[in-house]
């Protein structure tokens, strides 16, 4: 076979999904595998800057490569032959991986900083003890719109099917998100497993349809910076990005309530460098760090102590940290298991068959 030039290692790398850091791309030719740690993170989720302080700090070169689903995700890692380091899945998909050994426990003498975090996000019933996942960011799903381009914004899923708001949604596309809005608008629960429920869901989104501009993934976030539309169903933290580059949007949590979730930082079956995952836990655990990858990103920290090195603005916000009684009314997506899993997917599918 003929050898790649290490340019053009670069760009079929590229292509393929993979970031390099830096650091790598000046020492990729040389470097042994012990000195190489493989993260596997969903899109724009950590501050580049931080990849390249972890790699000056520890020596390790990173290889980071992104996921847009945990559905992706988990089959890449069932697959094998990744051979990633370190990945952070979301709650539901932890316990799902847990129960078919795709991810090991922790050692937990290794960990250094685990004090930091907030004992609201840890022992949680996806992962009793943190016996496989450290807590990484959390949030919720919920309503950003455009002020300006909006007389009277929605304060509900409901809200969303008024026919004033027709080709104007941008809406998430993620089976959990879309079946759950259909769910929780006719005040069922986010984890059915009642047919007839999940039929009536599926049924009441066929109003919605027509309401929806499209389904996009991560550039819901650049179409409403444009205004290009004036609803979207997106994730706390994309909706801060929006709000910082356009202060004309806002976020609101839904009357019915919606979806809190957690990701958190796990080790995979494929572990090739178990030290380097361990390293980069730790520094995650930092609370300057924590601090710095919540400002870039816009998600919340579970990390108190970082909670001391963030403007009184972010902490104070109660769409991004809401209150008690706010997180009450949020649910937890659980683990389907397959046949449910299947399902859940096969009515999103027939939903966007209606677009």
């Amino acid at each position: 076979m003929k050898k790649l030039t290490l340019f053009s290692f670069l760009i079929i790398a590229l292509a393929s999904g993979l970031y390099f850091s830096k650091t790598l791309i000046e020492h990729a030719e040389g470097t042994s595998g012990s000195e190489i740690f493989h993260l596997y993170n969903w899109g724009d989720y950590i501050d580049p800057e931080l990849l390249d302080r972890f790699e000056e700090e520890t020596g390790y070169q990173v290889v980071y490569e992104t996921f847009d689903s945990n559905e992706a995700m988990y089959t890449k890692v069932q697959q094998g032959g990744t051979g990633y380091d370190l990945i952070v899945p979301s709650e539901y998909m932890i316990e799902r991986m847990m129960e078919e050994n795709l991810v090991i426990p922790l050692d937990h003498s290794r960990i250094e900083g685990l004090e930091h975090i907030d004992e609201d996000f840890l022992d949680l019933n996806f992962d009793p003890g943190n016996q496989y996942s450290i807590p990484y960011f959390w949030g919720t799903l919920g309503i950003a719109y455009n002020a300006d381009l909006l007389e009277d914004p929605p304060a509900s899923w409901e809200e969303l099917y008024d026919p004033k708001y027709e080709d104007r949604i941008l809406m998430i596309d993620g089976a959990r998100e879309v079946i759950g809005i259909g769910l929780q608008s006719l005040g069922y629960s986010l984890n059915s497993k009642d047919a007839q429920e999940l039929d009536a869901a599926a049924e009441k989104l066929v109003d919605l349809a027509p309401n929806m501009k499209a389904l996009v993934a991560d550039e819901i976030k650049m179409y409403m910076i444009q205004e290009e539309a004036a609803l979207a169903v997106t994730y706390s933290g994309e909706a801060a990005d929006m709000m910082w580059e356009n202060e004309a949007i806002s976020y609101i949590l839904p009357e019915e309530g919606s979806n809190l979730w957690f990701d958190n930082m796990v080790i995979p079956h494929t572990v090739q460098n178990e030290e380097a995952a361990y390293a980069f836990i730790n520094f995650m655990l930092e609370p300057e760090v924590a601090a710095q990858n919540a400002d870039y990103i816009g998600y919340s920290t579970p990390n108190k102590s970082a909670m001391e090195h963030l403007p009184e603005e972010t902490i104070e916000d109660k769409q991004f940290y809401p209150s008690q009684d706010m997180i009450d009314d949020l649910e937890v997506y659980e683990d389907l298991g397959p046949e449910y899993t299947g399902l859940y997917n096969e009515l999103f599918l027939e939903f966007k068959m209606f677009k």
